[in-house]
């Protein structure tokens, strides 16, 4: 079956948010999108900027499709408890298909 790559993207006005925000991430937040399904998940910063994303690798789209109806309206409330919009962050996600590997 064909992989499927989830990308949620984020930029901050603040340096503390976002360090604070990747703890999160590698504390807890990694950890529970796996438990919806995913099989791994990596937080990457882009250097000189205030921005990241986290990619995560789901196994086929039946396994995405169920962490996005069971898992991700919880787990994206808690985000937004932890780290308002208000905050000065901004969120954008993409869903691709996986063609080829090395």
């Amino acid at each position: 079956m064909t992989q499927i790559a989830y990308t949620v993207g984020c930029r901050f006005t603040d340096a503390n948010v976002m360090r604070d925000w990747i703890a999160w991430l590698q504390d807890e937040h990694l950890a529970d999108v796996q438990r919806g399904g995913a099989l791994s998940g990596q937080v990457v910063h882009f250097e000189s900027e205030l921005r990241c994303e986290v990619r995560y690798l789901f196994p086929n789209r039946d396994a995405f499709t169920r962490y996005e109806q069971q898992s991700a309206p919880t787990l994206r409330s808690e985000g937004l408890r932890k780290f308002p919009l208000e905050l000065g962050l901004e969120y954008s996600r993409s869903v691709a298909t996986i063609v080829a590997t090395t």
